[in-house]
């Protein structure tokens, strides 16, 4: 029977998964040390170089406002919604954490906590390759093969083999936990954005064998 693990779906450039950022924390701090945990990315939003329509950014600066309300101390800074050109493009950012887990697993979080923190506290476009190798560069990667590895054919593959393996688990938004018991075994955990005790307690509960 393989190791029960707790998979996490989401995509670096998903607002929620920004604001469940600090309990999603707490909570793996709090899990038992034999439950195994892997991120399998949603892939949000396709490529594209359209510039994001008025109404999608209106919408999308809603949603942040009405994440700073229902999650305290979340922050966004909303000078990226004039200071950028938006698209609704997450895929590049999804690469960009491939690529980083290719070079050492070790750095698949922090690509994605700069990512994030690129987006929504300093107003620089994760859509753009650009960007993404620079981040790259920040955390010591060396930029010209982040760069190759970016934009591989392997890489486009892996994020859609995620892509599909979180619809098959039946996950249609982000964030999205799902704990993993057995082979065939697959249970959704809600999502709970501020509390992490409630979302320990189904684990562990669901971990138990007699619940099995």
């Amino acid at each position: 029977m393989p190791q029960p693990t707790l998979l996490y779906v989401h995509d670096p450039m998903c607002s929620w998964c920004w604001g469940f950022r600090p309990t999603l924390t707490r909570l793996l701090e709090d899990l038992p040390p034999e439950l195994g945990f892997r991120r399998l990315l949603g892939g949000l939003a396709p490529d594209t170089d359209q510039p994001m329509p008025e109404a999608l950014r209106e919408q999308l600066q809603q949603t942040w406002r009405r994440i700073e309300e229902r999650i305290p101390g979340t922050r966004f800074n909303h000078a990226f919604w004039t200071s950028c050109l938006p698209r609704r493009a997450t895929w590049p950012a999804c690469r960009a954490v491939i690529a980083a887990r290719s070079f050492d697993a070790a750095l698949e979080d922090p690509m994605i906590l700069a990512i994030q923190r690129a987006y929504y506290l300093d107003a620089r476009n994760p859509s753009d390759d650009d960007t993404l190798v620079a981040l790259a560069g920040e955390l010591g990667l060396p930029e010209a093969p982040f760069g190759e590895r970016l934009r591989a054919v392997e890489t486009q593959r892996q994020l859609e083999t995620e892509i599909e393996t979180a619809r098959r688990l039946g996950v249609s938004g982000y964030p999205a936990l799902i704990l993993q018991t057995g082979e065939f075994s697959f249970w959704p955990i809600g999502v709970a954005y501020t509390d992490p005790d409630e979302m320990r307690q189904n684990i562990e509960m669901l971990l138990e064998p007699e619940s099995r």
